[in-house]
């Protein structure tokens, strides 16, 4: 595949800034420029590129987003230790909405062969429905995270659209889809209805409200996504203006930069998506400027990478087990020796060899030892039984 076919090439005099000596824009991004096309992709461990598609949202405007965020972004500088970071531009849109879709789910596809990882600089957040067929086109169980102030799927009716494009993914393509996670939705926002469906498919949800006192209960399933997709609306007003339907409340400033931190820092993600920031509606850059601090947080995750996921040797890691008297069943967790992060064991009923290594908190093995079941082991059986 040719990139270049794909995106416009960046025009650096556009993103000039003063910070000369450390900045994203002069040390540690390379660009796509006219004079510097694409080449050997896979020398890159990340590559950042906008999607300016609007078609199917009312928040017009939002096509806007990706280079009012480099501008941001050009101006901070990375952590010490650097990765290979490229910035492919902005796709070409397509004649149709359905060519851009089919334009991203095959970059996303191709960077996935060569193990880069994607940042999508949005656009509207229909873009997470073809990140979620070019993982259905390589043929995985996919995990996919959103977080955002709704579940986006709509009513029966409503014809496909940003606020309904879940639906698309969860009743038309969902045999691959294993897990879906929303975190910090506003019950004022979803209805009752959704909130079944949530229960019955054994999905996880985390209300705004769930996460305030304790953040990190949403890190475990960060680190078990393939696909984060963030909503700017999941933000509240007075730190992100930045969208024509704005919420008074939602997640502060840092909470969601911490949020993309740990997304980053999960040895599973590989496409993190950034959409519905709306330059019209912004306050002197505030949202624009979060938005460049967000994707600063994941870079930063991604060089804290511990690759622990603990699939490939357990004995690497320090076993606990608790034993539940009444049900028969003892539970085992894993704690990460580099990281010091928790993993949980859940059986596979028909098969005595088979089970599922998930990650959980330290407060679900302190559950546990309380003889409490944690939800996220529950859950999870009754998924895979």
């Amino acid at each position: 595949m040719d990139l270049n076919l794909y995106f416009e090439p960046i025009d650096l005099d556009v993103f000039r800034s003063t910070d000369l000596e450390q900045s994203l824009q002069y040390i540690s991004i390379i660009k796509h420029t006219t004079d510097k096309p694409i080449k050997y992709i896979e020398n890159y461990d990340i590559a950042i590129f906008g999607v300016g598609e609007e078609r199917l949202s009312d928040n017009k405007g939002c096509a806007n987003a990706p280079d009012e965020i480099r501008r941001e972004l050009y101006k901070l500088y990375l952590p010490a230790t650097v990765k290979k970071i490229i910035d492919l531009g902005n796709l070409k849109l397509g004649a149709s909405i359905n060519d851009t879709y089919a334009a991203v789910k095959d970059i996303l596809v191709f960077l996935q062969k060569k193990q880069v990882i994607s940042i999508i600089i949005g656009g509207s957040q229909d873009l997470t429905y073809p990140c979620y067929r070019a993982y259905e086109k390589l043929e995985q169980e996919i995990n996919l995270v959103t977080i955002d102030a709704r579940f986006d799927l709509g009513n029966s009716e409503d014809k496909f659209d940003s606020k309904s494009y879940l639906s698309k993914i969860v009743l038309e393509h969902g045999k691959q889809l294993f897990n879906f996670t929303n975190i910090g939705y506003q019950s004022y926002y979803v209805s009752p209805q959704e909130t079944e469906l949530m229960q019955k498919l054994y999905f996880d949800t985390f209300r705004i409200g769930q996460l305030r006192n304790d953040l990190r209960e949403a890190e475990p399933a960060l680190r078990d996504a393939d696909i984060v997709s963030i909503d700017i609306n999941a933000i509240r007003q007075s730190d992100a203006p930045g969208n024509k339907t704005p919420s008074a409340n939602g997640f502060y400033g840092e909470e969601i930069c911490q949020l993309a931190r740990y997304a980053g820092m999960s040895d599973r993600v590989s496409t993190f998506g950034l959409f519905e920031i709306n330059p019209l509606f912004d306050f002197r850059n505030q949202t624009v400027s979060l938005s460049a601090q967000i994707i600063w947080y994941f870079i930063e995750g991604v060089f804290l990478r511990k690759k622990d996921f603990p699939y490939t040797n357990v004995k690497e890691y320090t076993k606990f087990i608790v034993d539940f008297d009444s049900e028969n069943q003892d539970i085992i967790f894993y704690k990460s020796n580099k990281s010091d992060r928790w993993w949980l064991e859940v059986p596979q009923i028909d098969s005595i060899n088979n089970k599922k290594i998930i990650p959980c908190s330290y407060q679900d093995y302190q559950k546990a030892c309380r003889k409490e079941i944690p939800d996220r082991w529950w859950k999870m059986f009754q998924k895979i039984n």
